[in-house]
C-alpha cells in the first residue's frame, strides 16, 4: 500500500497530513472518516489477508479493525505513519481472531481448470492448492508464530518491521518465524508439495 510519502508527500508533510486527518476523524468529521477509510482500507485488508489467507471472516475483521482504529484515533501521535499504525491495529485484531480458535474458515474453492492442457492454468491451480494447504497448516500453529511467519515470510516485511507492528523484539520475531517454519515442515509430513512451497517462501524475512 503506498504511503503518503511514496506518492509525493515529503515526510514532514505526510506526518502533518496523517495528524490532521486523524484529528478530524477522531472529532467526528464524517468526510475525514471516509477519507481515512478509503486511504487505509487496502492497507488494512492486506495485513489481514497475509495473516489469515482467503478467509471468509476477512470482511468482518476488516470492519472490526476500523472500529478499533476509529476508537483509538485520539491516541495517534504521529510517531509512525498512519498506515503503519492502522496495520498494527489490524495485526492485533487478527491475533485475537486466531486466539479464539474458531473452526478454520479458509476458502477451499479452487479456480476451475477450464483449459486442461494450459500449463499456466495448471500452475495457477497448483499455487492455489499449495496456498490453501499452507493456510490450513497455519490454522494449527500458535498465533504469534503464525503472525510473525505471515508478515515476514509471506508478506516479505523485514524482521524490524514485523517487530514494530507486533510490539516485539527482532530476536523474538526471528525465533517465532523459525519455530513456525519448523512446525509447518513437521505438519507437512509426507506432503511434498506443501514442504516445497514452504521452502520456496524462504528468504522473505531479513
Amino acid at each position: 500500500m503506498p504511503t503518503n510519502q511514496s506518492v509525493g508527500f515529503p515526510a514532514s508533510a505526510a506526518r502533518e497530513h496523517d495528524l490532521e486527518l486523524a484529528r478530524r476523524a477522531a472529532a467526528g468529521d464524517r468526510a475525514a472518516q471516509r477519507e481515512l477509510f478509503l486511504e487505509q482500507r487496502a492497507n488494512v485488508h492486506r495485513a489481514l489477508f497475509r495473516i489469515l489467507g482467503s478467509n471468509r471472516e476477512i470482511e468482518d475483521l476488516l470492519q472490526d479493525s476500523f472500529i478499533e482504529i476509529f476508537r483509538a484515533l485520539p491516541t495517534f501521535r504521529g510517531d509512525s505513519t498512519l498506515g503503519r499504525w492502522c496495520q498494527t491495529i489490524a495485526v492485533r485484531v487478527a491475533y485475537l481472531a486466531i486466539s479464539r480458535r474458531r473452526p478454520p474458515a479458509v476458502d477451499l474453492s479452487l479456480v476451475e481448470e477450464t483449459i486442461a492442457g494450459d500449463a499456466d492454468v495448471r500452475r495457477h491451480v497448483q499455487v492455489r492448492e499449495a496456498t490453501r494447504r499452507l493456510y490450513a497448516a497455519l490454522d494449527r500453529i500458535e498465533a504469534k508464530q503464525r503472525i510473525a511467519f505471515a508478515l515476514a515470510v509471506i508478506d516479505g516485511k523485514s524482521l524490524a518491521e514485523v517487530a514494530e507492528l507486533t510490539d516485539s523484539s527482532v530476536f523474538a520475531i526471528k525465533t517465532r518465524v523459525w519455530r513456525a517454519r519448523r512446525e509447518l515442515m513437521r505438519r507437512a509430513g509426507k506432503d511434498a508439495a506443501l514442504a516445497a512451497y514452504v521452502q520456496d517462501l524462504e528468504g522473505g524475512e531479513s
